[in-house]
């Protein structure tokens, strides 16, 4: 009977003694709280509770310029990320330096509204972040998308960086904001025209309420795809990735985005060389930019989160970074780009 059940398989026991991670932080937190107060180097205490106490004292995590931040503060700080840069011996001469950043926390997307005070001090913050990366002499010039979005992060980042150049005492000249239309969201064809995904929403609201409450019959294919793309983001989706992999024939192709793109960043270079270029933009074309650039979809870059690209000196190559990735790439001959309904 004993030679049975010896035999018998044993399964994996649940059964754990100690507390789940969250706990033992919290009691660890709490423990650190209550020997602030009791000498470690007590002789009259035992040698472990001492060993203890010094080490539960001494305990700290990693380091973080964030940590003392609140919720809403830390939001605005800068997110970004560490660059690796290459050894001297493999240096080749950049000419233009451009950030393609998103625009600042908005008040939403329903309508062509601005910013949040929290979008606002985002911009800011990012602008003075810039200057600290500036030497005399340099030159930026700042662009943006002609969306009331993008208008005003890329003002208040303009803000931030003559203030931050004010305070670190740096010769600097700086351009004011400019609109450029090659730099605008993707566009939706409407029957009013090409409109923002964001603009055309209340037009496509106010017109599939009359479909619904009227019962018109069968919905024009614009409002079909446009209804698709808002109920993503209503469902907990990402719209903008639904954007980048299903084909829609009223939307303007994430291709026609990154060629816009990079006639905006030629143009730009050809008017002010060896001026760093900060343009404010939105998060679809740009996501499209760095999958062009990285064959992967790194993801959705957060508020005032930048792409940079590097732009060579012999003008046929250039390094695009994102999120710790750099990738070399060749900078597209746009005249020579096929024009796919003529051919």
């Amino acid at each position: 009977m004993d030679d049975d059940r010896r035999d018998e398989p044993r399964f994996p026991t649940t059964d754990r003694p100690d507390a789940p991670l969250y706990l033992a932080r919290y009691h660890e937190r709490r423990a650190r709280e209550l020997v602030e107060d009791v000498e470690t180097d007590d002789e009259d205490q035992p040698l472990y509770l001492r060993s203890f106490r010094r080490r539960t004292r001494t305990g700290d995590g990693p380091v973080w310029e964030g940590r003392d931040l609140a919720f809403a503060q830390s939001l605005s700080e800068s997110n970004r990320t560490k660059e690796i840069s290459a050894p001297p011996e493999a240096h080749r001469a950049v000419i233009n330096e451009v950030y393609l950043v998103r625009h600042g926390e908005t008040q939403g997307y329903s309508s062509e509204s601005g910013l949040t005070p929290l979008g606002t001090w985002q911009a800011h913050t990012k602008g003075r972040d810039l200057a600290k990366r500036l030497r005399d002499g340099e030159t930026v010039v700042v662009a943006c998308a002609p969306t009331n979005r993008a208008t005003e992060t890329a003002e208040n980042l303009h803000r931030g960086l003559v203030q931050g150049l004010t305070m670190f005492d740096k010769d600097v000249k700086a351009f004011e904001p400019r609109p450029m239309v090659e730099f605008r969201n993707f566009q939706v064809a409407t029957p009013s025209g090409l409109r923002d995904v964001t603009s055309a929403f209340r037009e496509y609201y106010s017109l599939l309420e009359e479909y619904e409450r009227v019962a018109l019959g069968d919905r024009p294919m614009w409002l079909v795809e446009i209804d698709r793309f808002w109920r993503t983001q209503q469902g907990g989706g990402d719209p903008i990735q639904h954007w980048l992999t299903v084909p829609m024939m009223h939307f303007e192709p994430p291709a026609m985005c990154v060629r816009r793109f990079w006639r905006g960043i030629q143009a730009l270079s050809a008017e002010h060389p060896g001026a760093r270029l900060v343009i404010c933009t939105h998060s679809g074309p740009i996501r499209a930019f760095a999958i062009w650039a990285f064959g992967y979809d790194p993801g959705e870059p957060y508020n005032v989160e930048h792409v940079r690209v590097r732009l060579f000196e012999e003008g046929d190559a250039a390094l695009v970074g994102y999120r710790n990735r750099v990738q070399e790439v060749h900078i597209p001959a746009l005249d020579e780009l096929p024009i796919w309904e003529e051919t």
